[in-house]
């Protein structure tokens, strides 16, 4: 069986969500911080009228912040129907992928990241990390 992942890159490595989940990519928007938020709560942005969270997947993953000239690209996923802003360092394709490429996680995987990895694919240019926005968006 084939899915469609929405692709992303985070410090050099490629990630990829079902597109299922994801509502829109798009530039960053200026972000309001929120007060005693947990590390990885990025802010508070407004799209088109509705108040979205933002979260820093740097953060979250426990990498190193992007440089302060960089710009991140957000993608904008479904959490328990409620839409979540995630912070990316860019935006890639949607790809399809087989069932049959899909392995678990890497024994390799730092710890930060087993947590929000369910498996990886393998691809021709190499491995596709699938993320989990749930785990990834939990406080």
């Amino acid at each position: 069986m084939s899915r469609q992942l929405a692709t992303f890159v985070l410090d050099g490595a490629h990630y990829g969500v079902d597109v299922l989940h994801v509502q829109e990519a798009l530039r960053s928007q200026v972000r309001t911080p929120v007060p005693v938020a947990p590390p990885g709560i990025a802010g508070l942005v407004n799209l088109r009228g509705q108040v979205v969270l933002t979260v820093d997947l740097r953060v979250r993953l426990g990498l190193e912040p992007l440089a302060p000239d960089a710009e991140p690209m957000m993608v904008v996923v479904q959490v328990d129907g409620e839409p979540v802003s995630l912070l990316v360092d860019e935006i890639g394709d949607v790809i399809d992928v087989e069932d049959s490429q899909f392995e678990t996680p890497p024994d390799t995987l730092d710890g930060g990241l087993r947590d929000v990895v369910v498996g990886a694919y393998k691809l021709d240019r190499g491995l596709l990390l699938a993320l989990d926005v749930d785990a990834a968006t939990a406080a």
